[in-house]
């Protein structure tokens, strides 16, 4: 293999930053590209030279093997890394490249096609003797060859997408008269999100881990593992937390499943960076789910425990060097957790959300790793992954990383859209995931906790920065000194907020100024005291409430809002008074509202139809997922406003309900 001097990044966001920081420190000049929609994103500036190959949406940019090959010859890039997501799983586009004259840093094309088919992938392994789960599997099965086959494998079954992974088109059944429907959008989900809407059948395990070995193989013969990572905590079978090592694992199990897993590499002669999968009963029997032929979102915690750059790896052994260590070398060192940061509102079933970062603030500390593609001022799109960044603590054992990594998230702040910091803090607090007892279904079981009341001090505290916020505004306007607005010589003027959360009754909060930097704040008629004795940076302050010191991250809207960070509690405080509430015509409690952006994949009522309520009426697709909306009420649809393949935002109305 011939040397190579230039790595172009076939991806976007943290996986883009990643990769380019390890070229970058092996010698490499970089190359990225982006998307219309990523022409501020900071992958672009990170890398020597960055190239637009198209419109936002990924089919007509990430996805275009076209496109990605003009860039490598504009730039004369002399190899490409996928990264993963996008095309790092294609085979043909791995061909294409290796037909351009490049190297194509991942395994050998052949070995991906034949793992790409999770039903051919499946045959392999049994046939090399590598434990597999009772299913069926079958080249272009029909729906009619599906139902036959679920009849006899019995439910619970999962219907998989046989292309692919990243759970899009799985479906779990527990009956078999939900099959049609969980075939019909399984096969949609996998179209949309592979190209590809072939499925197979799975006996399904309701409570399994999911554990997962790192595999790394040489052009030289050499296959090693890198250990394990448990990927048990999952929602719709992606993943949320990681960690390594398994904490359930014997030695005695460890060193079969790694054997089973370099198995799998040395049947298909496997280069480069892979992960085998596994499903782990209880009992410890282990079944092989599918192998992903690229580097694993969740790679950091095995480099966390290993030492190793898994990246530079990937360029030496593409560079056609040899492995540089032994599986006898492997050494592993204490314990790594990852949490995965997401564009999501747990809250209204963890659809996925959009919006402006107006404070991107990511946390420090010992044994803290933050892999993120995030700056302020940066709009999230609806057309990608909703995943923002990854965070990372590796400690001498489970406890100290746990430890650390609730701290970091503590200390993590994100304000301008919803997601789902504060979930994962309840998440890595849950006593099932304390006692290193997580399966698969534990998100299952854990559903997001209402919003606890907003403690009186915060308000407090609240309502002295909005006040300073807006007083600022007033006096920019109109050329006052901001200290002396709202000041009068004769008597004391207070400043009145009904504040609360977003779905709280409001509390009335007045606020008094004593001097430029003390106040006193009535709470429902309690008074505290307010000193502001710091301003550590742009929407972080050092208060004294009270008698107690404390910090707090903010960032004031000019609608009244304020986002809120305190004690590592997250919240949105509204106040009412500065809202001009309007009603949206027809959005009476009968509108189906989009309830995020993205587009319309299909409608199943029509107008003058009956519909019960919590009924299906229309599909969404947006970040590469489906999504039902139902009807609220039950009557009648009274009006259709999108077509399907239409474009909506959040709150657009999709269709209105009258009641019978």
């Amino acid at each position: 293999m011939t040397p190579f001097d230039s790595v172009l990044v076939a991806n976007r966001g943290e996986i883009a930053l990643r990769i380019l920081a390890s070229a970058r420190a092996a010698g490499h000049r970089t190359v990225a590209v982006y998307s219309e929609a990523d022409a501020a994103a900071p992958h672009v500036a990170a890398a020597d030279q960055a190239v637009l190959i198209g419109p936002g949406p990924a089919a007509e940019s990430y996805l275009d093997p076209a496109r990605i090959l003009e860039a490598a010859a504009l730039t004369g890039a002399r190899a490409i890394h996928p990264g993963y997501g996008f095309l790092s799983e294609n085979a043909e586009f791995a061909r294409a490249v290796e037909a351009a004259g490049l190297v194509w840093i991942g395994p050998p094309p052949a070995a991906m096609a034949l793992m790409a088919s999770k039903s051919a992938a499946k045959r392999h392994m049994q046939a090399v003797g590598v434990p597999c789960l009772p299913g069926f599997s079958a080249d272009a099965a029909t729906d009619a060859q599906l139902t036959a086959a679920a009849a006899e494998i019995g439910v619970p079954l999962m219907v998989k997408a046989s292309a692919g992974g990243g759970g899009r088109g799985m479906r779990l059944v527990e009956s078999l008269s939900a099959l049609p429907e969980a075939l019909r959008s399984a096969r949609s989900e996998a179209k949309s999100a592979f190209g590809d809407d072939a499925l197979i059948l799975e006996k399904a395990l309701l409570n399994p881990r999911h554990v997962e070995v790192q595999v790394f193989s040489d052009r030289h013969g050499r296959h090693l593992h890198l250990g394990e990572r448990d990927c048990s905590v999952q929602r719709r079978h992606q993943k949320v937390v990681e960690e390594a090592p398994c904490p359930v694992l014997s030695d005695a199990l460890r060193k079969a499943m790694g054997n089973a897993a370099i198995a799998a590499a040395q049947s298909i002669d496997y280069v480069g960076a892979g992960t085998v999968e596994f499903l782990l009963e209880e009992n410890g029997q282990f079944h092989f789910l599918e192998m992903n032929t690229r580097l694993q979102v969740e790679h950091p915690v095995t480099e966390a425990v290993t030492g190793l750059d898994l990246v530079d790896l990937q360029l030496r052994v593409a560079a056609g060097e040899p492995l540089p260590l032994t599986q006898a070398e492997v050494r592993f060192d204490g314990h790594a957790i990852e949490v995965r940061l997401y564009a999501e509102d747990p809250a209204a079933g963890f659809l996925p959300s959009t919006g402006r970062i107006e404070t991107w603030r990511p946390p420090e500390g010992a044994g803290i790793r933050v892999d993120a593609g995030l700056r302020e001022g940066q709009v999230i799109s609806p057309l990608y992954d909703p995943m923002l960044a990854k965070l990372v603590a590796h400690g001498p054992d489970r406890a100290t990383a746990l430890r650390r990594l609730r701290r970091a998230l503590d200390s993590t702040v994100l304000f301008g859209l919803t997601h789902n910091r504060d979930y994962l803090r309840r998440v890595l607090d849950s006593s099932a995931f304390v006692a290193a007892a997580a399966t698969t279904s534990l998100l299952d079981e854990l559903p997001p906790a209402p919003d606890a009341a907003v403690p009186a001090p915060l308000l407090a505290g609240a309502a002295v920065l909005q006040f300073l916020a807006d007083q600022s505004r007033y006096a920019a306007g109109s050329g006052a000194c901001p200290s002396l607005v709202g000041w009068t010589g004769t008597r004391d003027v207070s400043t009145g907020y009904d504040y609360g959360s977003t779905d709280s009754e409001p509390r009335s909060v007045q606020v008094t100024q004593r001097d430029t930097s003390c106040f006193r704040v009535s709470v429902e008629g309690v008074e505290h005291g307010v000193a502001l004795l710091a301003s550590l940076a742009p929407g972080r302050v050092r208060l004294r409430i009270d008698a107690v010191e404390e910090t707090l991250d903010y960032c004031c809207g000019v609608d009244g809002r304020i986002d809120l960070q305190w004690r590592g509690d997250g919240c949105t405080l509204v106040n009412r008074l500065a809202l001009a509430v309007t009603a949206q015509a027809g959005s009476g409690e009968g509108s189906v509202i989009a309830p995020m952006h993205g587009h319309v994949v299909s409608l199943s009522v029509a107008v003058g139809e009956p519909v019960a309520q919590g009924a299906a009426v229309a599909v969404m697709e947006a970040m590469k997922m489906e999504h039902r909306l139902s009807a609220a009420i039950a009557g009648t649809v009274r009006a259709i406003h999108v077509t399907p393949g239409a474009q909506v935002a959040t709150g657009d109305i999709v269709l209105e309900i009258g009641p019978d």
